[in-house]
């Protein structure tokens, strides 16, 4: 889901960061899940111990994971780490855009408004739909013979 409309942004008025300190948060979309420590540095996003831009491919993925980072006015104050592991790749976007807006909120409170308007911090509920018995898969039947 990418913003067609811009979004208010946050001044970033807290107190500044200390050296060490580092904050934990775990992302979910789909089957993927998004682990991520937020460093003070400069705005380099490391995944699975690979540069971002080697790991997601697509430029959707990516304008998706800097979302929360640009919307809190924090893309150049931090580093993000992550490791990140099941379904797809662009779930895996998902959740690590999760896991980087619960992170920002354990960064400063302040930031929890404008993260929840633009729908951040909610855990996306769309899930495969199991398969029946009696079916080929979730919804689709068997061809039906009239004699």
């Amino acid at each position: 889901m990418i913003l067609e409309k811009p979004v208010e942004t946050v001044e970033n008025n807290s107190e500044e960061l200390r050296e060490g300190i580092e904050y934990i948060a775990t992302g979910r979309r789909k089957e993927s899940i998004a682990r991520v420590r937020l460093v003070p540095g400069k705005g380099n996003v490391v995944v699975n111990s690979r540069n971002w831009e080697n790991y997601f491919l697509r430029e959707t993925d990516r304008i998706l994971i800097k979302q929360p980072l640009k919307v809190t006015n924090n893309a150049d104050r931090f580093d993000c780490i992550a490791k990140v592991g099941g379904g797809g790749i662009s779930g895996q976007a998902g959740a690590l855009r999760h896991a980087i807006a619960r992170a920002l909120v354990k960064v400063d409170e302040a930031f929890k408004p404008v993260l929840k308007k633009s729908k951040f911090l909610t855990r996306d509920p769309r899930m495969k739909e199991r398969k029946k018995f009696g079916r080929k898969g979730a919804r689709k039947r068997f061809q039906w013979t009239k004699r």
